[in-house]
């Protein structure tokens, strides 16, 4: 029996359709419904029970690159105390974007599912943390606003570099652009 049909009856038909389907975005094959069904080894019908339209399976595969980002920016680090460190998270988002493109554009090129919860809280937990990093470094300045702006600048970096808009000779040559990028950002002063 495969291993997919053995998740399957074991409960986890819907891990195994969102792995599936990760594999399948990733490589760059196109998916459906059915077609991910079939390269799980299930029935044609059965992911149905767990994602009644493609958008639904499209919105888990985004709750599951938001925790898997989330994971990227934490991992090897703590929150940032400087505007270095947290250049360093901006470098990090780029990085995903450049290892993860296919995952990275699904994640943002539809718009977010408010009526997936799961997704929502994914999502939430990003902005929480680039929130808690903006106010760990800079506490007297608003820090919703500043992590909207970092956001934008970093996912515009992203964006350039996947559209080839940008380009460097490695990921190592990306992440100095960024972090030199932001930190020209932190320190503009405005003429007096």
């Amino acid at each position: 029996m495969s291993e997919a049909k053995s998740s399957y009856h074991h409960g986890d038909l819907r891990a195994t359709l969102i792995s599936t389907a990760m594999g399948m975005l990733e490589r760059g094959e196109p998916f459906s419904i059915r077609a991910v069904a079939r390269e799980a080894g299930v029935s044609a019908t059965a992911p149905y029970r767990h994602f009644p339209e493609r958008e639904a399976l499209e919105s888990a595969l985004a709750a599951e690159g938001l925790r898997n980002l989330r994971e990227d920016l934490i991992r090897d680090r703590a929150l940032p105390t400087t505007a270095e460190e947290l250049a360093e998270f901006g470098a990090a988002y780029v990085e995903f974007a450049l290892r993860r493109p296919a995952l990275f554009r699904l994640m943002f090129g539809n718009e977010c599912n408010t009526d997936d919860e799961e997704r929502v809280q994914a999502a939430a937990a990003v902005h929480e943390l680039l929130t808690a990093a903006i106010t760990a470094v800079f506490p007297d300045t608003d820090p919703l606003n500043l992590a909207l702006g970092g956001w934008g600048a970093v996912h515009g970096m992203a964006f350039l570099y996947l559209d080839r808009k940008l380009t460097a000779d490695s990921i190592e040559e990306v992440a100095l652009q960024v972090r030199a990028s932001l930190l020209a950002i932190f320190a503009a002063q405005p003429l007096s």
